[in-house]
């Protein structure tokens, strides 16, 4: 009787642990595996869950990687805004909805170095820098009437350079809009070689904290241009060989990475990392090469690649061909190499073929999330 009784309480101390709730240590260990994603709903579990998730996210180190968004936008007004985010570590896509009085009614929807979005037409400015683009502030245009500038935010200034309509006296007006301010101001016109250039198609972008820079895509000449002195520094020679015909620039993570694609548009034999060094730009480090299976998928069904999209954010490269996008390339920078990983665009299908379509990448924290679910901005799809 004695032994059945042992077992009986044995058995029910065996049932109470593994009844027992999760808690303290073992509670942040486990939830520090898990995506942010499925963090949002732990959360809400209770009270302890909470400062668990909280606690876990700041002694827990955490590669978290860059989230993909992707927007399309109609071709006919009231020209429909959409978008999309892709979370890399949970692998699942969902819808984005903005606040839908926060979009502007303006036709061409553009991005600049991943972090800014914008619109812009002869009487309106919109941009967007918050990670989920949930946000869009407001603003006259610019003095200067353009229709393909370059456009990048440097600190608190959005700088607007080029890209002018062809009656316009200085094909290379510079113009800057302080978002604190919310006040234009002009600059020095870009340097006078970027005359035939001078415009986001034949120029890429890409800025760190305090400068922005632009490189001609095809011969990979270089300037900078510092907002606070509103002066252009140059010419640097960023052209790694003769066997590049188009090459992007942009920062990750504080370095400046040179993407190269090797051939011809008709005959894309390669697409080379480089990482940028050196007070004069001078130096330039191979980092590796996109597997041949991956430059393929870039080609799409036409075989063709003119040039390159590229985005940056954390340690990830992000790359598209912007006339097929349906794969999208990335390159994760580790120590001075890369791991290459690929991505089928969800967005893409029949109907986009309709859409203008922006492919760009942001650091999406959980309070970003928080936001967006509060709001019903955010639906897994």
């Amino acid at each position: 009787m004695a032994e059945v009784q042992t077992q009986t309480t044995k058995s029910k101390v065996e049932e109470d642990q593994q009844q027992a709730p999760l808690y303290g240590d073992i509670l942040e260990s486990i939830l520090s595996h898990v995506p942010l994603l499925h963090l949002v709903p732990a959360c809400h579990v209770s009270k302890s869950w909470s400062h668990a998730v909280s606690s876990s996210l700041r002694h827990f180190h955490r590669n978290i990687k860059p989230w993909l968004i992707v927007l399309t936008q109609t071709t006919r007004y009231p020209y429909v805004t959409s978008a999309r985010a892709y979370d890399p570590a949970s692998q699942v896509w969902m819808d984005i909805h903005p606040q839908p009085s926060d979009i502007p009614s303006i036709p061409i929807l553009r991005s600049s170095h991943s972090t800014l979005l914008y619109m812009l037409s002869p009487s309106k400015f919109a941009f967007s820098t918050d990670p989920l683009h949930h946000t869009w502030h407001h603003a006259a245009a610019p003095l200067v009437w353009r229709t393909d500038p370059i456009v990048a935010l440097v600190g608190h200034r959005i700088i607007v350079a080029g890209g002018t309509c062809d009656y316009e006296d200085d094909p290379l007006a510079v113009e800057m809009y302080d978002v604190t301010t919310r006040t234009w101001d002009t600059c020095d016109s870009m340097p006078a070689i970027l005359k035939d250039s001078a415009a986001s198609t034949w120029l890429s972008v890409a800025v760190d904290d305090s400068k922005m820079y632009v490189t001609e895509k095809i011969s990979g000449v270089t300037y900078s241009f510092d907002p606070n002195s509103k002066e252009w520094f140059g010419p640097y020679d960023l052209g790694p060989d003769g066997s590049v015909f188009s090459s992007v620039i942009g920062f990750a993570n504080g370095r400046l990475i040179l993407v190269g694609a090797v051939g011809n548009a008709e005959n894309l034999k390669g697409v080379k990392v480089w990482e940028v060094k050196g007070a004069s730009l001078e130096r330039k480090e191979m980092m590796g090469e996109m597997p041949a299976e991956m430059a393929e998928k870039l080609k799409g069904e036409s075989g063709c690649v003119a040039s390159i999209g590229m985005s940056c954010m954390g340690n990830s490269v992000c790359l598209h061909n912007p006339a097929e996008p349906a794969e999208i390339i990335i390159c994760e920078l580790e120590g001075g190499g890369c791991r290459w990983v690929s991505v089928h665009n969800d967005v893409v299908n029949d109907g986009s073929r309709m859409q203008r379509l922006v492919v760009t990448c942001s650091n999406v924290g959980l309070p970003d999330l928080h936001k967006a679910v509060q709001v019903g901005a955010l639906r897994i799809v």
